[in-house]
């Protein structure tokens, strides 16, 4: 039996490409990050799509397959929920568009409603149960010595990806070799391979380091995500996203401590001019550049730079393609 469509967080072990089994597993036996064949109990509501392997959406129908890994989200916007609030039913949503699968427990009204799948087993590669981590990189022990612009958020969907695509762009177009990585978030494949479409070569994130989500414990994500730090060594300047915030369960803040010595540059995407403040006040500092929605408008930009110590860009706006870059040569000149 082979899935109809394998969401891209299955691209690690590439399941398109090999042989496996289905097997049902009692819940006792589930754990974050398993592989899972699921069937679409209802035709979604149209605009809802999954991620291929290949990071292309594509839309579900009523009673075709797929294969997602279990995790879970706790999403400010969106969902909430996760694998283990799965009931005797067999039921699950999924929970991301790369293929994060659980049972919603709470919902935005503004957010589509989520896919319905039911659960008919486990994928069993070569007699065993596969799961994500162990498709995971593994480290190298190569030490840390690139300097890295670390892009922020004071919740998700603030500009992130688009600020962190922009600064690529600005920096390969200036001569860098330019690695990218999405380190924290719920997983879906488009975020890094905009950095790609923007020039940063290598790409990876967390679902690289074997994992669905990073709500996870701690130890687990550190561990699971140094190797991805160890395959950007080679480029001049790593630009990394942290999804969400870091104040959010996503292992935001591990990061921050992980990457602390060998940031150039911090840019933080805000939501709004007091979700500056909030961030500044958690962590004691203020960012480099103030970005994302925030400085949609000229009173964005003006009533942030009146708040904080700190200069506000809308970087998709031609005119802030100068004083960007002229931010980003400086702080990597003195690195």
């Amino acid at each position: 039996m082979h899935a109809d469509v394998h969401t891209s967080v299955t691209r690690i072990a590439d399941l398109e490409h090999r042989s496996y089994d289905i097997e049902s597993q009692p819940t006792s036996k589930w754990e974050t990050g398993d592989y899972v064949f699921a069937r679409v109990t209802k035709r979604p509501n149209p605009g809802v799509r999954v991620e291929n392997p290949q990071g292309r959406r594509v839309e579900l129908m009523e009673g075709e397959t797929i294969i997602g890994a279990l995790g879970t989200r706790r999403a400010t916007r969106e969902l909430v929920g996760s694998w283990r609030d799965v009931g005797d039913d067999g039921l699950l949503n999924i929970l991301t568009g790369g293929g994060v699968l659980g049972r919603v427990t709470s919902a935005s009204p503004f957010s589509k409603t989520p896919v319905e799948v039911e659960y008919e087993g486990h994928v069993v590669v070569d007699d065993d149960i596969a799961r994500m981590r162990e498709y995971g990189l593994t480290a190298t022990s190569t030490p840390s010595k690139v300097p890295v612009v670390l892009v922020l958020g004071t919740s998700m969907s603030a500009g992130k990806t688009m600020t962190g695509r922009v600064i690529t762009r600005v920096l390969v177009e200036n001569g860098y070799d330019v690695a990218a990585c999405k380190l924290t978030g719920a997983g879906t494949y488009g975020d890094v391979l905009s950095m790609e479409v923007a020039g940063a070569d290598p790409i990876y994130d967390f679902v690289d380091a074997g994992l669905p989500t990073t709500v996870v414990p701690e130890d687990t994500f550190r561990e699971a995500v140094r190797p991805v730090f160890d395959r950007l060594q080679e480029a001049d300047v790593i630009v990394a996203e942290v999804g969400a915030s870091p104040l959010e369960p996503y292992n935001g803040e591990a990061v921050v401590d992980m990457l602390v010595d060998h940031v150039a540059f911090t840019v933080l995407c805000a939501s709004d001019p007091y979700a500056v403040v909030g961030i500044e006040e958690a962590f004691g500092h203020s960012p480099d550049l103030v970005a994302g929605i925030t400085t949609n408008t000229t009173a964005g930009v003006d009533l942030v730079e009146e708040l904080v110590d700190c200069s506000a860009l809308n970087v998709q706006n031609e005119a802030a393609k100068e004083p960007l870059e002229a931010m980003l040569l400086e702080a990597l000149a003195d690195a």
